[in-house]
Order: C-alpha cells, then sequence, then structure tokens
C-alpha cells in the first residue's frame, strides 16, 4: 500500500484577491508549498504584464487626466468617490509633494497624484488602490506607490462619473497646503523650490484638452486629443495636406506624442504668442478636425504622404 503524500495541498479554492500580496520567489498564502509565483502569483502577475493602453479612458475629461499626468506642471480637478466608497470629494493633482500617488492631508482633504512612478500595467488600478489605502486612515497620512497593487477597482470603479469635471490650472503648488495653517513641515520645506520649477501654463477657454505653455524661452500649444489613433491621423492628414494645420502666424507643427493611449499633438507658436492669441485659429482648427473625423474618406496620394510625415514625427511618452 503507498504512502501517503506528505505534501501541503494548498487552498486552491482560494482567489488570488483575497491572498496578501508578496514576493514572487516567497511561499504563496495559501499554503500549497510552492512559491507565489508558481501558483496564486501567475493571475497577478499575467494581469499585471498586460499594459492598459489607455489607462483613464471611461472617465470624464480623459484627455485632461492624460494632460495633467504627462504636460501640465501645476493642476487640480475635483472628483468624488461612489456612495459605496464614501462619497468623499477627491482632487486630482498633477502633482503631489514627494511625488506621492495619495495624500490624506492635515485637513482631512483626499488628493490623488497623478505624476508618478507607474506601479504596474494599469495607471487607474495603481491610483484607486493607493487612493483607498489612505482614504480610512489618520489625516497626514500619503501613499507613495510604487509596489503592485494586485487586483481591485478601477478609477472607473470607485469615483462617480456623473460628477462635474473642471480643471483648474494653478500657478503654484500651494494646494499641498491646508488653508487653516496646519502645515507639514516636510511639504512647506519643499513647496518653494518646487514653486519655483512651475513652467507658465494656461488651458484654452474653447476648445478642449488644449495647454498654452512657455518653456526655457520658447512658446508651445499641447493638445490632448481623446479620439481613437488611426482615424485621428487620417484626419490630421487631411488637415496638414490641405494647409490647414497652423496654430497662427508663425506656429509650426513639431510633432506629436503618444502618451497614455491618447494622440498629443504640439505647435511651436511665435515668440509672445498668448494664449488668448491662439484660442480662435484652435477653435477654428478644432472644428476642421471634426469635420474631417465626421466624413471619413480614403486618403489621396498627397495626404497619404502627409500621414507618413506626421507618423514619423510621433514621440512616444509611455
Amino acid at each position: 500500500m503507498g504512502k501517503k503524500s506528505r505534501k501541503p495541498v494548498g487552498r486552491t479554492d482560494v482567489a488570488a484577491e483575497d491572498l496578501p500580496v508578496v514576493g514572487m520567489r516567497e511561499p504563496c498564502p495559501c499554503g500549497s508549498g510552492k512559491r507565489y509565483k508558481q501558483c496564486h502569483g501567475r493571475k497577478v502577475h499575467a494581469e499585471e504584464a498586460d499594459l492598459v493602453p489607455r489607462p483613464y479612458e471611461g472617465l470624464p475629461g480623459e484627455a485632461d487626466w492624460v494632460a495633467m499626468r504627462e504636460l501640465v506642471p501645476a493642476a487640480t480637478a475635483t472628483a468624488k468617490l461612489r456612495d459605496e466608497y464614501g462619497g468623499e470629494e477627491v482632487t486630482i493633482a498633477t502633482l503631489l509633494p514627494g511625488a506621492w500617488q495619495a495624500l490624506k492631508r492635515n485637513d482631512g482633504k483626499l488628493f490623488i497624484g497623478l505624476q508618478t512612478a507607474a506601479s504596474s500595467a494599469d495607471l487607474s488600478r495603481d491610483a484607486a488602490a493607493a487612493l483607498l489605502d489612505v482614504k480610512d486612515r489618520d489625516a497626514g497620512t500619503q501613499s507613495g506607490g510604487g509596489s503592485r497593487p494586485g487586483p481591485g477597482p478601477r478609477l472607473q470603479d470607485i469615483l462617480d462619473t456623473s460628477h462635474p469635471w473642471t480643471v483648474r490650472v494653478q500657478e503654484t503648488f500651494d494646494y499641498w497646503l491646508p488653508e487653516d495653517g496646519d502645515h507639514d513641515e516636510e511639504v512647506k520645506a519643499s513647496l518653494e523650490q518646487a514653486n519655483e520649477a512651475v513652467a507658465p501654463t494656461e488651458r484654452l477657454a474653447g476648445v478642449e484638452s488644449a495647454y498654452w505653455t512657455v518653456i526655457g524661452g520658447r512658446t508651445y500649444l499641447r493638445w490632448s486629443m481623446a479620439h481613437d489613433e488611426e482615424p485621428l491621423l487620417d484626419a490630421f492628414a487631411k488637415l496638414h495636406a490641405a494647409g490647414k494645420n497652423s496654430m497662427g502666424e508663425g506656429s509650426r507643427y513639431l510633432g506629436c506624442f503618444r502618451a497614455d493611449g491618447l494622440i498629443v499633438p504640439v505647435w511651436e507658436l511665435q515668440q509672445g504668442t498668448q494664449a488668448d492669441d491662439v484660442e480662435e485659429p484652435a477653435a477654428a482648427f478644432g472644428a476642421a478636425l471634426d469635420d474631417a473625423l465626421a466624413a471619413p474618406s480614403d486618403l489621396t496620394v498627397e495626404e497619404r504622404r502627409a500621414r507618413a510625415g506626421v507618423v514619423s514625427r510621433q514621440l512616444t511618452l509611455r
């Protein structure tokens, strides 16, 4: 009669999300005796290996989320948690002190910072995990991110997507500090240095998600566009071939970024151009682009050539 195996079986009926996340080479918490990466960690690793190409898709103002993460130095917007997650207001910020991912400020207000290192393949899940981590903890608590959050809700799951969305470009990072004067000394010490690095930036009023800025003495317009990439590039090529790809006298189209799944065209503007000066040409370009997107057609030889030029000048940020 054969001997019974003494090898631990583990809990195969336990979902990976119900187990604590440990190092991939550590024993699996289910008790199987296997390393985590060979057991329940397989699912976690597989999910995190798949990059989410448009992490903010489905959120109101997707293009502004991308711009706040990739382009704008200092800006905030207000969101709201769904009732089942507490219903609190949350300030979405470009940057938090120390590049923290989430903060429960000394006055109890909740913040998400977008300009932080990615922890996993899904920026939305990273931010949601960090926010939920600090939400019910003491005031003055922050989450630096950097660790894989494992399976869990995304921002699209925990935020009320019907809440009004308005971006406010800030001249400084003073929003780091509570108005009641209860200041974190570490934060206060880093504020002055951070404020000195803020490049002048304004969000255009007449079109969505376009930002005027001055960097290194040169003036630019950077426009985050929440359209599917292929139709957008076709429409862009048509305008480029027709000579309608301009943001006013002396402007020059430089190319486009690909950032968090969206295309972000960039124009250099004539020196001295102010944000108000580019409102009219931006609105005209936006209307022409909408018309081109609404009436897709095969590209002509000249338009295909223009599209090749547009594509060749792309730069992927992420």
